[in-house]
């Protein structure tokens, strides 16, 4: 079975650093909250918001080593109002567990977005 694991973070500011940084730190807290192998990810979706185009958030995905695993990267839509300086993902992993024992991961102000979730350890 393959089940999505969602994922988000806010970034400190627009330099590749920081875009790396953060979504270092979520995949290694998706992978780590869910004890997933690196082998069963089936691949990965990862969004940032407009204001952070300094680098490519898949480049931090294949720098902790994830070279096989095809991951797509996109802009988020530009809505007023909503959260700046965030990095969304999705990571899809083939596993047998039921979606109530899936944990999401909300870091930091990204716990906002999902507040029920959020609270998941």
């Amino acid at each position: 079975m393959t089940r999505g694991i969602r994922g988000a973070i806010c970034v400190a500011e627009n330099s590749r650093e920081a875009i790396f940084s953060a979504t270092s730190q979520l995949l290694r807290e998706i992978l780590d909250r869910n004890s997933i192998d690196p082998e069963d990810i089936a691949s990965m979706f990862i969004t940032a918001t407009p204001d952070l185009n300094a680098d490519f958030p898949a480049y931090a995905v294949r720098g902790n080593g994830l070279t096989q695993v095809p991951v797509l990267c996109a802009s988020e839509m530009d809505v007023p109002h909503a959260m700046k300086g965030l990095i969304r993902a999705l990571v899809h992993v083939n596993t047998g567990r039921s979606q109530a024992e899936i944990k999401h991961v909300y870091l930091g102000e990204a716990a906002r977005l999902r507040p029920d979730l959020a609270s998941q350890d």
